[in-house]
């Protein structure tokens, strides 16, 4: 009986490590500047709230496009007039906001 407790000790030890293992490997799993897009960006992006420019809008997004990706990523990270920092992604990673930034002006060509 004893070492039937042990075993199954060790089981759900084992289960329970792996869960935690599993979890945390999602928890830093990069999500795509699409996904973040529809999920923080739209409301603005998307109609063009206070100046933001549109998905889709060569005319809105050129002027940025010619500051340069890394302008671009600066000031999306620290925030830019209306847009606040990070566009309220606050545990968006700078790798993300950057596959943001390109999934919006991939969106205009």
């Amino acid at each position: 009986m004893f070492f039937a407790a042990t075993r199954l000790k060790k089981v759900v030890l084992g289960l329970f490590a792996f869960t935690l293992l599993t979890l945390s490997n999602m928890a830093n799993a990069e999500r795509s500047g699409e996904k973040i897009f529809y999920t923080y960006c739209v409301a603005c992006h998307m109609s063009g709230v206070a100046g933001a420019p549109k998905l889709g809008s060569r005319a809105d997004w050129q002027p940025h496009v010619d500051k340069s990706m890394e302008t671009l990523l600066k000031n999306s990270i620290s925030g830019i007039k209306a847009m606040p920092p990070r566009g309220m992604c606050s545990n968006c990673t700078d790798e993300e906001m950057q596959s943001t930034i390109q999934f919006m002006i991939d969106s205009t060509k």
